[in-house]
């Protein structure tokens, strides 16, 4: 006989903000636009406002307090529980349970709390629209580190009364400013944070779902340029879900990923400190390892032995690697000590060893390269 399995309650407040919000961005301001007008400059103070609200989920919820992997000075820390309160996304301790087990469960149905393997709908905002695990809201035993920051658990403590001032204060006090308290209201106060919600959410839902997978694919987490610029670089969720300690999401220079600016820029002024990346050596690898097992799957007609010469290959490369970065590693440490002691000591010859296996690594891939575009023929 077939069960029948009902759905865990309603979570009223939360589908009554989501719709109501949602209803009033997409018919209301336009309505409001058309006649009455909106000035340039509600657009301009809801773009800065979007901006702090977001960039305080980003750098705060998420790489300071969830992953911890950086230190961040007490005003800093201040202005990203301001601003978590504005984005309206719960506290951070919450924000932060929640996340820490996303990572631990990853696309576990049963574990996850907005699991992609149950569908864009629930990851992107279902999973907050019902009772799915009540016992999130009283379980933070995963983040107990943060229950000794004051500030956190100030912002926690006082998270409703707080959120209710910014949200509605915030556009009140701006739309006096600039003359129209509804355009206020309508503009910087319900289409950002309608804006602020859905791009966030694209990080659980989309960012599962459209993008590559250049370093894992033992979760669904996807590398998307496009959702990176929506949410200040969060969109590298691919690279983040193997190396979620790392202060960075986007590694290379060209990638679009603000948060990590920021964090970068406000250690130069003593307001981040132990800023954590990972080993580029372990980065490498896993790429490596990844583009063989691609090979692989699009060619099983390719002939055995091309496989055995790609993992001899991979083995040498991996070996190349990482002699190189200990090479280097050697090589700015001792850069660093001779800054630290004002001397001058001759490295110009572990300079050139870093420069010659540099390159000799270079000709390694571009053979790399040239191995795996052979196998892939056979697709």
């Amino acid at each position: 006989m077939q069960k029948n399995f009902e759905k865990p309650p309603l979570i009223w407040l939360n589908t009554l903000v989501f719709s109501i919000t949602f209803a009033i961005a997409a018919i209301g301001v336009p309505l409001y636009a058309f006649t009455v007008g909106i000035g340039a400059e509600f657009w301009w103070v809801m773009f800065g406002t979007a901006c702090f609200a977001g960039i305080s989920i980003t750098a705060g919820y998420h790489r300071l307090w969830a992953h911890r992997t950086y230190d961040a000075n007490p005003v800093l820390r201040f202005l990203f529980a301001i601003g978590g309160a504005v984005a309206l996304q719960n506290s951070a301790l919450h924000w932060s349970s929640d996340h820490r087990v996303h990572h631990t469960h990853v696309d576990d149905n049963d574990k996850d709390p907005y699991s992609a393997k149950r569908g864009f709908w629930y990851s992107h905002i279902g999973w907050m629209l019902r009772e799915y695990q009540a016992s999130r809201y009283s379980d933070y035993d995963n983040v107990k580190d943060l229950q000794k920051d004051p500030i956190v658990m100030w912002q926690h403590k006082y998270y409703l009364p707080l959120t209710l001032f910014v949200n509605f204060g915030w556009p009140i006090a701006a739309g006096f400013m600039l003359g129209d308290v509804w355009a206020g209201l309508l503009v910087i106060g319900v289409l950002r944070l309608v804006l602020n919600h859905h791009t966030t959410f694209f990080i659980n839902s989309l960012a599962h779902i459209w993008g590559k997978q250049p370093y894992t694919d033992k979760n669904t987490a996807r590398d998307n340029g496009v959702l990176a610029f929506m949410t200040f670089g969060e969109g590298y969720h691919n690279y983040h879900h193997i190396f979620a300690s790392d202060y960075r999401n986007g590694i290379r220079w060209w990638q679009f990923d603000p948060t990590k600016w920021l964090i970068r820029a406000s250690s130069w002024f003593g307001l981040a400190r132990n800023l954590k990346r990972s080993s580029p050596y372990q980065v490498e690898r896993a790429k490596l390892q990844m583009q063989l097992k691609v090979a692989r799957q699009k060619a099983l007609s390719a002939p055995e032995s091309l496989f055995e010469k790609a993992h001899e290959h991979y083995e040498q490369l991996g070996t190349q690697l990482r002699e190189y970065y200990k090479a280097r590693k050697k090589l700015l440490d001792s850069k660093a000590q001779d800054l630290k002691d004002h001397l001058n000591h001759d490295i110009d010859a572990l300079k050139k060893q870093v420069d010659d296996m540099r390159e000799s690594l270079a000709e390694q891939k571009r053979h790399w390269k040239a191995l795996l575009n052979q196998i892939q023929q056979h697709a």
